[in-house]
């Protein structure tokens, strides 16, 4: 009962109209923009509520310039992950290449690599509203026409809102380690991320992972070295050296003070 604390104890917590019930008084008690002018708290609601979750939603306050953004551009450039959709991402971005950002922070490092590839578009997806905020706001005063941003579940846009063969790359930088060892299952980073990638990727395309947390970087390895769908761009096998493209993140220097080893790790589809 602890996964739906809303519903009551007689109820069976996986009737479908208890379940659509507690999705919305849960939406409607976290929700911070009106209707459109603004990022949904629970785009995809009750539908996927069972699915083990790789993140998790932190609570932080949005400054008065990240809600201006929020209103004012989420109508033009945001994207609700509500599972209902399929996105034209040629149409979207232009006939841009298009890479996919999971998990983007406060967005420096994003908009830096839309500024330094224009010809690239990048699909971020994060639910972090106040970095969300953020990154809307640089990419309007840096001109940025490549960004778009997408709020939820990063596993939904795959498997229910992008066209097979769509994708040029999936960036995952840092995701949470989830350290304790009966956590491990949230890790993103598992064979069954990266068939679902595969099947968005176009042949060549690539996966790009770095994260600081060294155990999670050797599991990282194992997994996309077993996959059948991935090769390493290194012929030699191992990590990446450090891509120059990569900006230092705010939280990678953090690691880095720490005296933390960051792991990049490309691997190409097949």
């Amino acid at each position: 009962m602890s996964e739906h604390p809303e519903t009551p104890a007689a109820t069976d917590p996986y009737d479908a109209e208890t379940r659509a019930a507690a999705s919305a008084a849960r939406a409607e008690k976290n929700r911070r923009f009106a209707e459109g002018e603004g990022p949904s708290p629970d785009p995809a609601g009750s539908h996927f509520d069972r699915r083990i979750r790789s993140f998790q939603p932190r609570r932080s306050r949005v400054t008065t310039s990240q809600g201006d953004a929020l209103r004012r551009l989420w109508p033009k450039w945001g994207i609700e992950i509500d599972g209902k959709q399929r996105l034209d991402l040629n149409e979207m971005f232009e006939g841009r290449p298009v890479v996919l950002e999971i998990g983007f922070g406060m967005g420096e490092a994003t908009a830096q690599m839309a500024a330094d590839d224009p010809d690239t578009g990048i699909l971020a997806v994060d639910v972090h509203t106040p970095g969300q905020g953020n990154l809307l706001a640089l990419s309007e005063s840096n001109g940025l026409s490549n960004v778009r941003v997408a709020n939820g579940d990063a596993i939904i846009l795959l498997a229910e809102m992008l066209r097979p063969d769509s994708l040029d790359g999936v960036r995952v930088y840092f995701p949470d380690p989830w350290p304790k060892k009966k956590h491990h299952k949230r890790r993103i980073i598992q064979p069954e991320f990266l068939t679902l990638a595969a099947a968005r990727l176009k042949p060549g395309g690539f996966v790009h992972c770095a994260t600081d947390w060294e155990e999670y970087g050797e599991q990282m390895l194992e997994v996309l070295e077993a996959h059948p769908d991935f090769v390493n761009s290194q012929p030699e096998g191992g990590y990446t050296p450090r891509p120059t493209f990569r900006p230092l993140t705010r939280f990678e220097g953090k690691g880095l003070d720490k005296d933390h080893v960051v792991h990049d790790l490309i691997f190409l589809r097949r």
